[in-house]
């Protein structure tokens, strides 16, 4: 009797001791900012592009790490980047702050150029006039449905920007329907390397069939829980067991890198899925090679 009671009680001890562990893991994981790179090349990047840096932030959804931001940024500082891609969610439809999101774009265009769209949290909120004219005050570039050229020694590439399809949202147009619209107004077939910045990656399909040739996305969240050997548990607009969750993903010429984003919104913490910095290393490739 004696013996069963003091095997309970180590038993206890040892779930008790896991549960803490994975606990204060799951804590430090919801903070911890993870920076990941990847390299893209091109024979249609111009040479005058080769090493190009783009750090991407998305999904902030008005998150602090450190106050006003402070680790984020120095973390975008240290990256050294060309330009900054934000690509939705900077705010949260449930929270919504905008001086912190405000505070952040300040702050961030110090560093480098940025370029920002919106996602779909941003298109719940009437707030959302008042964010895109304090970003434009800040001096970020909002692409609304709009494209913009980058030109280093008389070369250019193209950025173009497209507004969450939650703006247009109805029950008749798909979000893909939505968005080949947009990008047949928006894209050209003469155009140099063309970013695509967008918040939703499971239109990759759609990209694709324009030539993008890279797009930085973000939204799914990393799938929240990530599973060993399985990825992401579930994302928005996938459900379950997202396809197009985290990193790279090649279709033809066209690259798209899913960001898993840097906060939480309807679930509010993250599981063996840190909050993300990306930084793309932009390469050229010659005819040659």
């Amino acid at each position: 009797m004696f013996k069963r009671i003091l095997t309970k009680k180590k038993t206890i001890c040892i779930l008790s001791g896991i549960l803490l562990i994975l606990i204060v893991w799951t804590a430090w994981g919801n903070t911890a900012l993870e920076l990941n790179t990847y390299t893209i090349s091109s024979r249609g990047l111009p040479d005058a592009f080769d090493g190009y840096r783009i750090a991407q932030v998305s999904d902030l959804h008005n998150a602090e790490f450190g106050d006003g931001n402070q680790r984020l940024l120095d973390m975008l500082r240290e990256a050294e980047p060309d330009m900054i891609a934000i690509t939705g969610d900077l705010i949260d439809s449930r929270k919504t702050n905008i001086a912190v999101a405000l505070a952040f774009a300040e702050e961030a265009v110090r560093i480098a150029p940025c370029y920002y769209v919106s996602g779909n949290h941003e298109a719940r909120v009437p707030e959302y006039r008042e964010l895109k004219a304090g970003l434009e005050a800040a001096g970020v570039t909002v692409l609304d449905d709009a494209r913009v050229e980058i030109e280093i020694s008389g070369k250019s590439i193209t950025i173009i920007g497209v507004n969450d399809p939650s703006f247009l949202a109805d029950y008749l147009t798909s979000d893909a329907a939505v968005m080949d619209r947009k990008l047949s107004e928006l894209s050209s077939e003469d155009a140099s390397f063309t970013i695509l910045l967008s918040h939703r990656p499971e239109l990759f399909d759609t990209y694709a069939a324009h030539e993008m040739d890279l797009v930085l996305t973000g939204h799914a969240h990393g799938g929240q829980f990530r599973l060993p050997l399985i990825g992401g548990l579930i994302a928005p607009n996938q459900g379950l067991f997202p396809k197009y969750d985290d990193g790279l993903y090649s279709e033809g010429n066209t690259n798209m890198i899913v960001s898993r984003g840097l906060g939480n919104s309807i679930i509010p913490f993250r599981f063996n899925n840190r909050p993300e910095v990306v930084l793309i290393e932009l390469k050229s490739q010659n005819e040659c090679c």
